[in-house]
Parts: structure tokens; C-alpha cells; sequence
């Protein structure tokens, strides 16, 4: 009982910090530049995720890093393609060179 107590404490301390942005960012006005700065945030942590992963994917076949990331770059200039989508595909391209 302690213990399911202790992690749902660590739940909350670790949830309520993430929901309150939610909620707060939608009543505040941003100036033109803070909120184009604000809505590039999740571009920028997920390319920080995923450039590390392409340069050290794999020391033999180095080559299928790169075209998962050329995958990922020229989909991601097609200005209407979801992030998920962009992901989906990088990851399906590596899967491809794999089994070839």
C-alpha cells in the first residue's frame, strides 16, 4: 500500500507541471514572435531526439542513419504532413534499407 501511495505521489508531482502549461498557454496572449518561438518548441525537442539516434544508429551500416534522416528532412519541408507521419516514415525507411 505504501509503495502504490509513493508512486501515485510521484505521478501527480510529475503530471500537475506538465497539464498547467496546457491550460495557462491558451488564456495568455504571446507577442507574434514569443508565440511562433513557442509553437517551434516541439519541433526543436524532437529534432534533439532524434539527431543523436541518426549519427550513432549504427557503426557498420552508417548509411541507413542518414537515409532515415533524409527521409525525415525532405518529408518535414512538405509544409502539411503531421510530425507523427514524418516519424511513421523515417522509422519505415530504416525498417526498408534493413531488410535489404
Amino acid at each position: 500500500m505504501n509503495i502504490a501511495l509513493l508512486i501515485f505521489g510521484m505521478a501527480l508531482v510529475t503530471y500537475i507541471p506538465r497539464v498547467i502549461p496546457a491550460f495557462v498557454v491558451d488564456k495568455i496572449r504571446f507577442g507574434k514572435r514569443l508565440g511562433k518561438f513557442i509553437n517551434l518548441i516541439p519541433y526543436t525537442a524532437m529534432t534533439a531526439l532524434i539527431v543523436p539516434g541518426i549519427f550513432n544508429m549504427d557503426a557498420k551500416h552508417w548509411y541507413v542513419g542518414a537515409i532515415g534522416g533524409a527521409v525525415a528532412i525532405l518529408l518535414s519541408c512538405i509544409k502539411k504532413i503531421p510530425s507523427a507521419v514524418v516519424v511513421l516514415a523515417s522509422v519505415l525507411a530504416v525498417m526498408v534499407v534493413y531488410l535489404f
